[in-house]
């Protein structure tokens, strides 16, 4: 795309391809302005991709993925960059410099995602998809449905001078001598849409994630859940594989904590019922317990958390998990906690413990110009103008949320385009 676009108007640069960037990304570009979308990851979809269900609804992610991912291929006017980020922003409202740094994928646009270069590929790999709980080859398509439909090779899971995957391609697509580039683009304006990452569970020694295999979080639930995921859909203990018949969920895992998260990460409440929901399905007796500091469902979401909290095999206790220990003999967990309400300590032994982790806005890279807050988000303060922030890198949010607060970023950065527009007309005549 870089400088020369329809109707010799500058882009709009959109910063991240979860589903907020998407949503900038195709609601500016079906507005009429060209739109260059920057993703660091291999693939669009962000988290959303990584999840099961959406909440209240009960739907998988993948439909609503899909119809996003058809309106960029039906959308000329939106250049898609995978392994590309932004690495200096330059300039002034209406007319930035942005260089943009691309990694190698090894695999050009002629690849048809046939997958015989992953079939002779002799390397495996970590699947960080999966959180680590699945292995791909070096040569892999990150998710079935996967946008761009591609396969990329990851190099340093390869053995020195290893050429099967490009020796076994019917279409010539792998380029295993690619190397990595910089573009400079000049855009109107920016939408900085990188979205957040969970909170680092190992930090939260008491609760025992990565020491004890049967500590698991609410993403890694996610993705044992997930039809695509390593487990093919069942919720299952890591250290055995048998599926669980009691399960504790630990809310606020990192937040509303003045020594990790101090804020409300706003969703985990309402994620945590839906996956009550998830074992519930799958294992009709299982029993199941939230151990809260306060359930937070606000607006609709309300008339979710009093459906699942009706549940007779589901049991809310206020109160704070104290210490999570494991009987080395049977992979369980004995946790150690308060109840708020009945004024008494206890323990209670599961098969299964899962972290509700907080929300971290993934603000690495982004122009200076987005002012941060107290907390690391982007964007709530004064910042420049023709830089804005959407979706959870401004604030923690769910899915339906952070696509309005995505439509509304596309207009702010429209505005900036059309004012520029509107201010070369004035001079020119």
């Amino acid at each position: 795309m870089g400088e020369t676009t329809a109707g010799n108007s500058k882009p709009i640069l959109v910063i991240g391809g979860g589903i907020a960037g998407l949503t900038a990304a195709i609601e500016a570009a079906e507005a009429g302005c060209p739109v260059v979308l920057v993703e660091k990851k291999a693939h669009l979809g962000g988290r959303v991709a990584q999840m099961n269900q959406y909440f209240p609804k009960l739907c998988p992610p993948a439909c609503g993925l899909e119809i996003n991912f058809q309106r960029l291929r039906n959308n000329p006017a939106v250049e898609v960059l995978t392994l590309a980020e932004l690495e200096e922003l330059s300039g002034r409202p209406g007319d930035y410099e942005a260089t943009i740094r691309l990694s190698p994928r090894f695999v050009t646009d002629a690849c048809t995602a046939c997958g015989d270069c992953a079939k002779v590929c002799p390397e495996d790999r970590a699947n960080d998809f999966d959180f680590g709980f699945s292995r791909t080859k070096a040569a892999y398509l990150t998710y079935p449905g996967a946008f761009p439909a591609a396969y990329v090779i990851d190099r340093a899971a390869c053995s020195p001078g290893c050429k099967a995957c490009a020796e076994a391609c019917a279409y010539g697509a792998i380029n295993l001598s690619q190397e990595p580039v910089r573009r400079k683009i000049r855009v109107a304006a920016v939408v900085a849409a990188t979205g957040w990452a969970p909170y680092d569970a190992t930090r939260l020694e008491n609760l025992g994630f990565r020491r004890y295999p049967n500590v698991v979080t609410n993403m890694i639930l996610e993705r044992l859940a997930a039809p695509n995921g390593p487990t093919g859909g069942k919720i299952l203990r890591p250290s055995d594989s048998k599926p669980p018949q009691s399960v504790a969920f630990v809310q606020c895992a990192g937040s509303r904590d003045e020594n990790h998260l101090a804020y409300c990460s706003a969703v985990c409440c309402a994620a945590s019922l839906k996956q009550v929901s998830y074992i519930r399905s799958l294992y009709p007796e299982a029993q199941v317990a939230i151990f809260y500091i306060d359930i937070r469902t606000p607006g609709l979401l309300e008339d979710f958390y009093q459906k699942a909290a009706a549940d007779p095999k589901l049991q809310l206790i206020k109160g704070k998990v104290a210490k999570v220990e494991e009987d080395p003999a049977t992979g369980d967990l004995l946790i150690t906690a308060e109840d708020v309400l009945q004024a008494k300590k206890l323990t209670r032994r599961v098969n299964l413990l899962v972290l509700a982790t907080g929300m971290v806005p993934q603000t690495a890279g982004l122009p200076a110009a987005l002012a941060r807050d107290e907390f690391g988000f982007a964007g709530n303060g004064a910042g420049r103008a023709g830089v804005c922030a959407a979706g959870c890198v401004r604030r923690p949010a769910e899915v339906s949320a952070v696509v309005r607060d995505a439509t509304g970023a596309a207009l702010k950065a429209l505005q900036c385009s059309s004012q520029l527009s509107v201010e070369r007309m004035q001079t020119e005549n």
